[in-house]
């Protein structure tokens, strides 16, 4: 039997955030009482803390093993990517297009998500070691790779950006709570572990809150003026047809390399997974100086909606496969 295709409440809730910055936002906005800046960015900071907790060492240690499959993955997720998208830039240079392109290299360049990607391939009996492995390490290699990636062409934007303080920002709210998060994780490693869900929740809410807090500045400058509807519903189709090349691509890599089929969905997941709370975050640092952060956050937006909408269906059909062929009844 078919299963109901649910929506998933994640995105319901960003979608009330984003109305609610439009009708209320007042809380958010810039002589707003609430201190929204410093709560975002205490969030931000123990998001990356309790990271640093739920890394497993010997994890990441064996994983190493499985060499092909993590290359494959990594490289799809930091080279692919860009890489499909760099070739439009010289035809939306020094046009109004500019900070739409500039949006979806920022969603090309970064990590992969861990949770949504570990439960699909969970899902659809894939390679799970494997899919954690990736998943951790993705997001600590996106602290470096990501900012790479964007910090060439932000410079060539007409947006003034503080460079030193997009650095410092990274430094203190990013590099150094998940490093001390893994240096604590012997005394609070069970402790982070005993409470993973309270703490997936609490990433989940300040990420809504700085998407809140993204939207309403961008409400408040009438930033989306210059964005159509046509605009929009173009970007939708171009994230569906981004997401399509990338996982037909990564499933010829994976026959290429021969991958054995529990490996084949561990490196199509995870390769063309993009991570809502990294993006959320690094927008933060790398344009919350700005008034552009909400159209930065629109094509990631959307393709965190059809990723989950898409792997879930995929996933659930394939895992059906793998227990028919077993002979279980499900």
């Amino acid at each position: 039997m078919l299963k109901k295709i649910r929506i998933d409440s994640f995105v319901i809730a960003i979608i009330i955030s984003i109305i609610i910055a439009y009708f209320f936002p007042q809380f958010g906005a810039s002589d707003s009482p609430v201190p929204m800046d410093l709560i975002s960015s205490l969030g931000i900071s123990f998001i990356f803390f309790f990271y640093g907790l739920s890394l497993s060492p010997q994890a990441l240690k064996d994983g190493l093993k499985n060499w092909k499959l993590h290359i494959s993955v990594q490289a799809s997720t930091f080279l692919l990517f860009p890489i499909l998208i760099l070739p439009f830039f010289p035809l939306v240079k020094n046009t109004s297009y500019e900070i739409l392109w500039l949006a979806f290299l920022f969603m090309a360049a970064l990590p992969s998500t861990v949770s949504s990607s570990v439960v699909m391939v969970s899902m659809a009996k894939g390679n799970l070691p494997g899919a954690i492995f990736n998943a951790s390490i993705s997001g600590i290699i996106g602290i470096v790779l990501t900012p790479l990636w964007m910090l060439p062409f932000i410079k060539q934007t007409d947006v003034a950006f503080n460079f030193s303080a997009i650095y410092f920002q990274l430094i203190t709210e990013i590099v150094i709570p998940l490093a001390l998060g893994l240096l604590l994780r012997r005394f609070l490693g069970n402790w982070a572990l005993k409470h993973k869900r309270t703490l997936n929740k609490f990433d989940k809410t300040i990420i809504l809150l700085i998407i809140y807090k993204s939207f309403v500045q961008s409400f408040e400058d009438d930033i989306f003026s210059s964005v159509s509807l046509l605009e929009m519903l173009a970007m939708t189709g171009l994230v569906l047809i981004l997401f399509l090349v990338v996982y037909s691509l990564t499933g010829w890599i994976g026959k290429r390399l021969k991958f054995s089929h529990a490996d084949q969905i561990t490196n199509q997941f995870c390769g063309t997974k993009k991570s809502l709370v990294h993006g959320t975050v690094f927008s933060e640092a790398l344009f919350g100086q700005t008034s552009i952060v909400g159209i930065i956050l629109l094509p990631l937006m959307f393709y965190h909606a059809l990723q989950i909408l898409i792997i879930s269906v995929i996933a659930t059909k394939k895992g059906n496969e793998v227990v028919q062929g077993l002979g279980i009844r499900d």
